[in-house]
C-alpha cells in the first residue's frame, strides 16, 4: 500500500493505481476538512509514481462520495470572504492537480456522487457508473452553486442547456439519464465498475481510446458560436428566472456565472466561479437553506432515536374515508403498508378509492410509477363498512369529523374491536389528546397523529403525546409515519399543538389588521411577496372557514389573553355568511374549476360588504407594517411553544412550520428569522405595536435573550483561524 490514511487508500497493481475513498468510522464518504487535507497529501504521493498507465478513483462505501461536509458550510459562510476564497482556491488547486496527472483517470461510481463528490468525477478523464448510481450538483438547493469546478467542467462536457438543467434545478440523475446527457461514459450493467474502469485504462494504454482531446475540452473555452451561446443564455435566464422567483438568487447566478466564464480557460473560469460562490455564500438565503438541510438531518436522527422501541406496523387501518382518511390510506398503501379504510357510507369509501386512483395516475404520468404498480397499491387499500378484520391491525388512525364527542365515541368503539396492544391514534388538528384519551380503557396505547392537508403533498406529521401515552405508542407511531415517508415531530399536548397554535397567532394578527381597515388583497400580496406560498386570506379559503373558525375558537379558549377577540372577526363573519372558501366556491375569493379541475381563485366584490361589517377603522398600511403585524405574533408564539416545552428544540419549531404550513424555506423558519433579524431588533419592532395587545408582547425570556445577545440556533461559525488552514 502506497498510502494508508483515515480517508484515502492508495494501492498499485502493476502499472495501475487505485485511489480508494474509505472514510474510517463513517457510513458515507464526504469531503470534510480532514479528508481534503489528506487528499492533498495522497496527490503528492501519486505524483511521485512513475510508469503509471492510469488511476481508478473508487469508493469502499455504498455511497461513492456524498459531497462536501455541509456541517462546515455555515462556519465558512460566517468567516471573512478571504477565508472562503482560500478554501475554494485550495480545493480547486487539488482538483486541477488530479485532472492534470500525466496518465488517464477513471471514476468508478458505484453509488451516490453528489456535489463535490461529482465534481471530482468531472475532473476525471472518464466516468463509469453502476446502474443504481445517481449523481448531480444539488448546491442550488442550499442557496449556493457548484464551487469546485462543476460550473466549468459540466457545460463543456454536456452542453450549456443540459448543464443548466442539472445545476439550476439540483436534480439527481439516474445513471442511465446521466449517460444520455453525456455526463458519464458508460453504465456498467454487471455492477463491476472497478473492472470497467481498469478496462478503459488498458484501452488507453493500448492506443484504442484517446485522452488528450477530452482534457482539452474541459480546460478550454466553451465551443459555441456567439449567436448560439447568446440564445442559450437568454433562454435560460427566462426559464430559470421564472421558476426561481425573486427570493432564490442562486439559479440566475449560475446562469450569469457560466455566461461570464464561457470564453475563459479553466483556470481563469475558476476564479469567476469562486467569486460567485463567495457572494452566494454570504447571503441570508444560503444560511437559511443550509440550516434547513441540517435541521432536516437532525429531525431524522431524532426520529430514529424516538422510534427505536417501535413495534412493527404490518397492517393499519383508518377510520373515515374523507379527504384526510383517503389521503392516509393512499400514503400507507403506496409505501407498502396495507390498510383498511372504514366508513359508514359506501359512497364515501368509493370516493376515497377514487381519490387514491387519481393520485396514482398522476404518479404514472410523471414516470414515478409503472402502470402495473397501480393495481398493487389499490389492492392494498381494503374498503370496509364494518370492523370485521380490525382485530389483526397494528395501528389505527381515526380521521372522522373534528368534534370531540364524535371522536371520543368512535375511539371508544374502535378500541373494543382491536387487540389489546394495537396502537390507536387520532388525526386531530386542535382537540386535546388528553381529553380524547379519557374515553379509552387503554389510554397508554393512544396518541395523536396529525397529518396536514393534502396528505400526499405535506411532509409533516405531528405525533402528539398525551399524558398517558406510553413510549411504545409514541415510538410505533413515529415509525409508522417514517414508513409512510413523512417527517414526524413529537409534540406535547396543548390547544393547536405546535403548528396550528403558531399559525393561528398569525391569523389572529390578520384578523386585527382587517378590523383596523386593511385590505385583505393587499395583505395577501404583501405576505406572498415576503415568501409565503399564499397569503392568509387565500390560505383561510383553502383551509375552509368552518375549519378555521373551529380551530380559532379552540385556541382562543386555551389562550384567551392573546388569541381571543372581543369583537366578531372576519372569519366569524364569513362563516356566518356561508362563505367557506374553496369547499363551497366562495370565501375571500370566488373559485371556479379550471381546465384541469383545480379551483381557480377569482375576485369577488360581494365579499367587500362583509369585510366592511367587521372593520372598526379605516387606515392605510405600508407593506412592512402589514408583514410585521402578522409575523411578529407568529414568531412570539413560536418562542412560547419552545418555552412551554411543546417541543424541546428550536429546530423542531422551525421545521414544523416549514413542513407543515409552507413557512418560506429561504427564511429558515420563525426562530431562525428572529435570529437573522436579531432579538433586540425584533423586540424593538414588536414594542412599536404593543398597544395592540398581548399578541405583540415578547416573552420575558425573549427580552433576556435580547439583553444577552443570544440566539435560538447556535452560530456555526468556527473562527477564521480554524478554517483557513484546514484545506492545505
Amino acid at each position: 500500500m502506497l498510502f494508508n490514511g483515515a480517508a484515502f487508500k492508495l494501492t498499485r497493481d502493476n502499472d495501475i493505481l487505485e485511489l480508494s475513498f474509505d472514510s474510517e468510522g463513517q457510513k458515507v464518504n464526504v469531503f470534510n476538512r480532514n479528508a481534503l487535507t489528506e487528499f492533498g497529501q495522497v496527490l503528492t504521493e501519486i505524483e511521485k509514481e512513475s510508469g503509471v498507465a492510469g488511476l481508478v478513483l473508487s469508493s469502499t462505501k455504498g455511497v461513492f462520495i456524498a459531497g462536501a461536509d455541509i456541517t462546515e458550510f455555515l462556519g465558512y459562510f460566517a468567516s471573512p470572504d478571504e477565508v472562503l476564497m482560500t478554501m475554494l482556491d485550495e480545493v480547486n488547486g487539488m482538483f486541477n492537480r488530479f485532472e492534470d496527472l500525466p496518465f488517464p483517470t477513471v471514476a468508478a461510481i458505484n453509488g451516490e456522487a453528489q456535489g463535490g463528490g461529482f465534481e471530482i468525477c468531472l475532473a476525471s478523464d472518464f466516468r463509469v457508473a453502476a446502474p443504481g448510481a445517481r449523481m448531480g450538483l444539488p448546491e442550488v438547493k442550499l442557496g449556493i452553486m457548484p464551487g469546485w469546478g462543476g460550473s466549468i467542467r459540466l457545460p463543456r462536457l454536456i452542453g450549456v442547456d443540459n448543464a443548466f438543467e442539472w445545476m439550476c434545478t439540483g436534480v439527481s440523475k439516474k445513471a442511465a439519464d446521466a449517460l444520455k446527457d453525456g455526463a458519464i461514459d458508460a453504465v456498467v450493467h454487471d455492477g463491476d465498475v472497478r473492472a470497467a474502469a481498469i478496462s478503459i485504462i488498458e484501452q488507453v494504454r493500448d492506443g484504442k481510446i484517446e485522452v488528450a482531446s477530452r482534457r482539452a475540452l474541459k480546460k478550454s473555452p466553451l465551443k459555441l458560436s456567439e449567436l448560439e451561446f447568446n440564445m442559450a443564455i437568454e433562454s435560460a435566464k427566462g426559464v430559470v428566472g421564472a421558476k426561481a422567483g425573486p427570493h432564490y438568487p442562486s439559479p440566475l447566478t449560475i446562469v450569469g456565472t457560466v455566461a461570464r466564464h464561457a470564453g475563459k480557460s479553466r483556470d481563469e473560469a475558476l476564479q469567476i466561479e469562486s467569486a460567485s460562490f463567495v457572494k452566494l455564500g454570504k447571503t441570508d438565503v444560503a444560511a437559511s437553506l443550509v440550516s434547513i438541510f441540517l435541521n432536516d438531518q437532525a429531525l431524522k436522527r431524532l426520529a430514529r432515536k424516538q422510534s427505536k422501541d417501535a413495534r412493527p406496523v404490518k397492517h393499519s387501518a383508518v377510520l373515515g374515508a374523507g379527504i384526510m382518511g383517503g389521503g392516509v390510506a393512499y400514503q400507507s398503501a403506496s409505501n407498502g403498508v396495507p390498510i383498511i379504510m372504514k366508513d359508514i357510507r359506501q359512497e364515501a369509501l368509493q370516493a376515497g378509492l377514487d381519490e387514491a386512483g387519481k393520485l396514482l395516475k398522476k404518479q404514472i404520468s410523471r414516470g414515478r410509477m409503472k402502470p402495473e404498480g397501480m393495481a398493487g397499491v389499490l389492492n392494498a387499500i381494503q374498503p370496509a363498512l364494518s370492523y370485521g378484520e380490525f382485530g389483526a391491525v397494528d395501528l389505527v388512525v381515526e380521521a372522522v369529523v373534528e368534534n370531540p364527542k364524535v371522536k371520543m365515541a368512535v375511539l371508544a368503539e374502535v378500541e373494543e374491536q382491536v387487540s389489546d396492544d394495537t396502537i390507536v391514534t387520532t388525526n386531530t388538528s386542535t382537540i386535546s389528546v388528553d381529553l380524547l384519551a379519557s374515553a379509552l380503557k387503554r389510554p397508554e396505547n393512544f396518541c395523536g397523529m396529525h397529518f396536514f392537508n393534502p396528505v400526499h403533498a405535506m411532509p409533516l406529521v405531528e405525533v402528539i403525546r398525551a399524558s398517558t401515552s406510553s413510549e411504545e405508542a409514541i415510538a410505533t407511531t413515529v415509525a409508522y409515519a417514517q414508513a409512510m415517508r413523512k417527517t414526524p415531530i413529537v409534540v406535547n399536548d396543548c390547544p393547536g399543538f405546535l403548528v396550528n397554535r403558531i399559525l393561528f397567532a398569525y391569523f389572529a394578527g390578520f384578523n386585527k389588521l382587517i378590523a383596523d381597515g386593511a385590505d385583505f388583497r393587499a395583505i395577501d400580496k404583501a405576505l406572498e411577496k415576503f415568501g409565503w406560498p399564499m397569503g392568509p386570506a387565500y390560505l383561510l379559503d383553502v383551509v375552509g372557514m368552518d375549519t378555521g373558525k373551529h380551530a380559532a375558537d379552540v385556541i382562543a379558549e386555551g389562550f384567551p389573553d392573546r388569541m381571543a377577540s372581543e369583537t366578531k372577526t372576519i372569519v366569524d363573519a364569513l362563516y356566518e355568511a356561508d362563505r367557506l372558501g374553496q369547499k363551497n366556491g366562495k370565501g375571500f375569493y370566488r373559485y371556479e374549476a379550471d381546465k384541469r379541475g383545480k379551483p381557480q381563485k377569482l375576485p369577488d366584490p360581494d365579499v367587500d360588504q362583509i369585510v366592511a361589517s367587521v372593520q372598526t377603522a379605516s387606515a392605510e398600511f405600508n407593506e412592512q407594517d402589514i408583514v410585521d403585524r402578522l409575523m411578529i405574533p407568529l414568531c412570539i408564539e413560536a418562542a412560547r411553544c419552545l418555552e412551554d416545552n411543546i417541543v424541546s428544540a428550536a429546530f423542531e419549531v422551525d421545521m414544523g412550520l416549514v413542513y407543515g404550513v409552507g413557512f418560506p424555506p429561504f427564511r429558515g423558519g420563525a426562530l431562525h428569522h428572529v435570529d437573522t433579524m436579531g432579538m433586540a431588533a425584533f423586540c424593538q419592532r414588536a414594542d412599536e405595536f404593543a398597544e395592540l395587545g398581548a399578541l405583540y408582547h415578547p416573552t420575558e425570556t425573549m427580552r433576556k435573550m435580547a439583553q444577552n445577545g443570544e440566539t435560538y440556533h447556535a452560530k456555526a461559525a468556527a473562527g477564521a483561524a480554524d478554517n483557513s488552514g484546514a484545506q492545505s
